[in-house]
């Protein structure tokens, strides 16, 4: 037996209210499929004991080309051409420094996306333009430190909040909702 579904319509009076979620930060808003929360900006089963001024060693890798234009963790797209990285915890929006201590190269970018997953234990996944000013491209994993410079708020950027919200009600509308 089949069943019709009637698509609910929000009552005129709910569009302020969405509006000012969007502009304030709704709490629950945007949790990405990855696991990561939007207040916390980090994966549930791990808390960052990271700090300003904490310093980590190990290995980095990078990523450009097929991911350019998905969106990212932190409901941002990826730009391969900007300088950002992917880090297990450290809240979006987080600014590290990375320091290649193969060639002394440094770049400071920002936490924007989760990763580096695998088993090749690697502390950070670089965006092509990052890896590109370390001179790591060829080589594609280095021995890096990364030392916290700014610790991010961990919330989605208001900007993608605030196409979504553009949208939705773009949406409503269309329907007739107004």
């Amino acid at each position: 037996m089949m069943v019709a579904m009637r698509r609910a319509r929000l009552p005129a009076t709910w569009l302020p209210a969405l509006v000012a979620a969007a502009l304030l930060g709704a709490p629950g808003c945007g949790a990405s499929s990855s696991g990561a929360t939007a207040d916390a900006g980090i994966p549930a089963d791990a808390a960052p004991d990271a700090g300003t001024g904490t310093v980590l060693t190990g290995r980095a890798s990078w990523y450009g080309g097929k991911f350019h234009g998905r969106k990212t963790a932190s409901g941002e797209r990826f730009d391969k051409n900007r300088l950002t990285a992917a880090h297990r915890t450290l809240p979006f929006g987080t600014r590290v420094r990375v320091t290649n201590l193969e060639n002394s190269r440094s770049v400071v970018v920002r936490i924007n996306d989760r990763g580096p997953f695998g088993r090749r234990k690697r502390i950070i996944d670089l965006s092509e333009a990052a890896a590109r000013r370390l001179r790591m491209i060829s080589a594609g994993v280095v021995r890096v430190r990364v030392e916290v410079l700014e610790l991010g708020d961990g919330k989605r950027l208001r900007g993608e909040l605030l196409e979504l919200l553009r949208r939705a009600v773009a949406e409503y509308l269309a329907r007739g909702g107004g």
